[in-house]
Parts: C-alpha cells; structure tokens; sequence
C-alpha cells in the first residue's frame, strides 16, 4: 500500500494469494485474541497507515464481521490474510472447519476449504544412530532420499528378532544409565532425603518394562489419567515376575496452574512407598531428554481428550526408534494405529460427563496393560526373546513409521498447497499484476450489485400435494433479475438435507443448476435430478459469485439464500 501504491483490496489480494496458515491447536489458549483498547495501546496507526477506517482494520481479527465487543484474534486475522488453511492432522482438519464456520456464513463446515497435513518428524533427528545404521543396512545407503518408499520399509520383516531385541535393550540401557546420572543430579537440587535418592536409583531397573509420558503438561493431555486408581496401578507396577515402570516428563506453562498441579501431583506419587523407583517424573524436559525418551523406553503412553490433541509428535519419533504406541485415537495415531502395531483407546467418546469418561479411559488402559502389553513384552523363549512383542516392533516400523515422516509431510504440503499457490499468484503477478487489479475490480462490482439481485420466479414439485416417489425425477427452475451484475458472475445451486430439531445440521448432497436462459439482465437456472434416496428432504436454493480467477467459493464468501 505504501511503497507501490495498491489499494488495500489489491494488497490483501496479493498477499492471499501467496499466504498458507497452519492452525496447530483447537484448544482456546492457542488462538492469542486481544482487546480493542490494547489494539489501540499500540498500533493505532496501522489503519491510517493501510488507507482504512479502524473498524475495516478491526474486521480482519474478528470472527464476526462489526461485532463490535468481539476481541481481535490472531487465528483469525490469518485466516482472513491467507489462500490456504490446513489443520495437522485428519481429524484436526475436521475441528478446524467447525470451529472457523462462523467466519462463512452460509456454508456448512464440511464444504469448506480448510484441509489438513498431518504432522511428520525429521528421521535423522531423532531415530538413534544405531538404528538408522540398521536401516541403511537393510533399507539401502541411499536410504534417506527413498525414505517415503513404503516397500523399504518392509525388509525390517526380513530382520532377525534377535537383532531387533538386542537393539531394543541396548537403547533401553542407554536410557537408564542417562537416567541414573540426571536423576541423581536433579533429586539432590530438590533437596531430597539421601535415603529416597537412593531408593529411586536402585530401584531403577533397565530389564523391566518401561512406558514413557513426556510432552507439555497442559491438562487435556491427561497426565493424571494414569492416577485414577492408584490401587490399580500398584499392581501393575509391584508386580514381582512382570513389573513396570513409568516415566514422565515435561513442562507446563508458568500461567498454566492446573498444568502445574498436574506436575506436583506426579511427583507426590512418585514418592509414596509403593511408586518409589517406579513412577518417575524427570524435570527440565528438553530434546536431549525427550531424544533419549523416544529412543529407550517401550511403549510411547498418550492419553489427550478427543478431540482436542491437533496431531502430536512424540509419538510419531518414538515409533522410529521401534517403540510401540499405545494412545487414544485422536490426532496422528487415529491415522496411525494398525491392529498388532500397537495399541488404542477408541476415539468416539462414550460420556458427555468428561469424569465418567475419564473414569473408563483408566480403567481400559490398567485392563490392556494388564491383559494385553505386560503379558506381550514377558512372553519369551528359550532364548529370552519375545516374539510376539518383536512383532509389535517390525509391525510399528514396516506399517506406520514411513505415513509419519517430515518428507511425507512436506510433500504433501508441496502437492495439496505450495505448487496451487505458486502456479495462481505467479499468474495473478503476471504483466503488472494485471489478474489481482481484475479480481479486485470484479470483487467491488460484486459487492456493490449484490443487493440488487432479485428474484423473479422460482417453480418446483410441491411436496405436500404429490410426494415424490424413489425414482422421479426433480424439476426446478429458478429466474433471476442480476440487475448490474452478469449472467456469468453469480452461480445457483440446491442443496438437500435432513432436519433434526428443526436444523440442518449437514448436506445429503447438493447440485448445481444450469443457466437454461439469458434475456438482459433475466437469468433462467433449471435442474433435472433423479430421485435416489427415499425420505424427507430439506432442500434451499444457494446463489453465490462466480470467476475462474477465485482460487475456491470461500474465497468470496457473498451468499445469497433463494426462496418462493
């Protein structure tokens, strides 16, 4: 606007045009919103400096349009500023619609255009040397630049178990002797009693097995999910033939009390008699910890509230490292899970009552612990090998860690966004930015003669005298006066769907009608469709713009709702 003279609609349009936003959270704290009086605080000239009025420059960060005591967010004004959206996993992408649906008055939330990239980690990051050595040997040196052919993968089936094994107790080794000396270190920071420090270390044991909890400490992560029934929990630990034991780490935000109650709470079981040297919270989590977590324990333990875990990477770098994943279907393993790769708590909730549900959670995480995991990792041979559980392992490896890595992802992100957005804006650029001056002209015109439209006639079976039967066919018509506008510019279609409690909550499909006539400014929209479901239809009549220009329908969200 300042240094090559474009209106602010022209502006906006160019940087659209170049603009992705990856919303990461559906949780409220991760979308920053702010007053307007702060907004006026300090940065009361960016309107002035955008040639607008202050409320045009509020607009961009409100959900609703001169809502006026609505705050101005972040997430928003990213939104209002960008081309593409995406969430970071399927069912994030689905989240994501509808917590943005607000912004598109007039359409549902699955027709809009927010899809989703689920999340990947960088292999030679965070998978072990010794283990990206067992790949290259196996998979080929040249491994890395063919990481996202899935049939390389595959040949870990080809490995022995006893190599598997062996690499899977050297890494859980490596782990507790990491362990002894910064437990060591930071139990006597916390002023523990030398008896206790001692206890712990002791009771350290590197040929148990061993399930890993470490991310932010934010409470739908659930840490305390494991403490509901602590009696429950004894067993599984003090168990003298095949024990367990626990070890969690992580950070909360410093305004995040609840988060760090949670904390506080891991560290006073950690301490009772019973849990000494077998529930351990590590502090000061960083990449150094969390490498040696993902690389060495067992089992990777996520326990977050559907639906409200984006994606999660933990995860995704300890099945790298062939660690098993047990965790709710939400995020990247309601994507990742297969059947013996791991293990999964289901991802439809069964009580609206979040304690009820938090109740079940627990109590099927100590039945499949206990039924199903512990029993696995101690089934052994005549050799000390465990089979079935090695078969976890290679499973895990061969069937999901190829969907998870950052070249997958990245690749997706260049197919589904990065090349759209670098073929449209490199033609919108072209010859002066001749394709933004159009589009933003053809924007105001449409604005300004919206209002106009008006309807002239509209012809459809009525229902309630001759129902009709599996088969027949619909007859439509619908005629407009566009006024100004053109027969071109507006597009018609209908949509149908079921009420329940008198809403439309989703579409059972929609259809577009075809412009059967032009006579000036009259536009004549006629539809002919069998009859293909049997019941009760809702149906609606939608107008909205059209231009080969608009990169998708909510890019210019006018819609204009017809009726008899």
């Amino acid at each position: 606007v300042q240094d090559q003279k474009f209106s602010f609609d022209q502006a906006v349009e160019i940087v659209r045009s170049t603009q992705l936003f990856t919303t990461h959270t559906p949780v409220p704290a991760g979308h920053d919103a702010f007053s307007e009086d702060v907004l006026r605080a300090y940065i009361p000239h960016y309107a002035d400096r955008l040639n607008i009025t202050w409320n045009t420059f509020m607009n961009l960060g409100r959900f609703v349009e001169d809502k006026l005591d609505e705050k101005f967010s972040m997430s928003v004004l990213a939104t209002r500023l960008s081309q593409e959206m995406n969430g970071v996993s399927r069912i994030h992408g689905r989240v994501s619609r509808e917590m943005f649906q607000g912004m598109f008055e007039g359409y549902f939330a699955d027709e809009l255009y927010i899809s989703h990239v689920t999340n990947g980690v960088h292999l030679p990051t965070w998978t072990s040397p010794a283990w990206q050595a067992l790949y290259k040997k196996t998979f080929g040196d040249d491994f890395l630049q063919h990481q996202s052919d899935r049939k390389l993968w595959e040949k870990i089936q080809d490995v022995p178990d006893e190599e598997i094994w062996k690499l899977r107790q050297q890494h859980r080794k490596e782990l507790f002797d990491y362990l002894r000396r910064r437990l060591g270190e930071d139990l006597k920071r916390r002023q523990e009693s030398p008896k206790f420090i001692l206890r712990t270390l002791e009771t350290l044991n590197e040929k148990t097995l061993t399930i890993g909890f470490a991310r932010r400490f934010a409470t739908y992560k659930r840490a305390y999910l494991l403490f509901n029934n602590l009696d429950r929990l004894s067993q599984l630990v003090n168990n003298a033939k095949q024990p367990v034991q626990f070890i969690f780490a992580g950070k909360a935000h410093p305004a995040d009390k609840a988060g760090q109650d949670l904390i506080k709470r891991i560290i006073e079981v950690s301490k009772m008699p019973e849990f000494t040297g077998k529930i351990i919270f590590v502090e000061n989590y960083d990449m150094s910890l969390g490498a040696k977590l993902v690389q060495g324990v067992d089992v990777w333990l996520n326990t977050p509230t559907r639906p409200l875990e984006a994606s999660g990477t933990s995860g995704e770098k300890a099945i790298m490292n062939g660690v098993v994943n047990f965790s709710v279907l939400d995020g990247w393993w309601a994507e990742g899970y297969k059947p013996d790769a791991g293990w999964a708590l289901q991802e439809e909730r069964t009580y609206e009552n979040q304690q009820f549900q938090d109740e079940l959670d627990a109590e099927s995480i100590y039945n499949i612990f206990a039924e199903e995991i512990v029993p696995h990792f101690y089934d052994r041979d005549e050799k000390g090998i465990p089979h079935k559980w090695v078969s976890f392992v290679k499973n895990t490896i061969s069937g999901i860690a190829p969907e998870f890595t950052m070249k997958r992802m990245i690749d997706d992100y260049y197919h589904q966004f990065y090349n759209k957005l670098v073929s449209r804006s490199t033609m919108l650029f072209d010859r002066d930015f001749e394709g933004i001056r159009q589009l933003s002209s053809w924007k105001r015109k449409m604005i300004r003669g919206w209002d106009s439209i008006e309807t002239v006639s509209v012809r459809m079976p009525d229902s309630t005298r001759k129902p009709l039967r599996l088969g027949e066919n619909y007859i439509a018509e619908v005629v407009l006066n566009v006024n100004e506008l053109a027969a071109h510019d507006v597009g018609l279609e209908i949509l149908f769907g079921h009420k329940v409690n008198d809403e439309v909550k989703s579409l059972s499909f929609v259809e577009e009608m075809t412009v059967a006539g032009v006579n000036g400014n009259i536009v004549t929209f006629f539809i002919e469709i069998p009859t293909l479901q049997a019941g009760v239809f809702d149906f609606a009549f939608r107008l909205y713009p059209k231009h080969p220009l608009l990169p998708h329908r909510q890019d210019f969200n006018l819609v204009k709702w017809i009726s008899q």
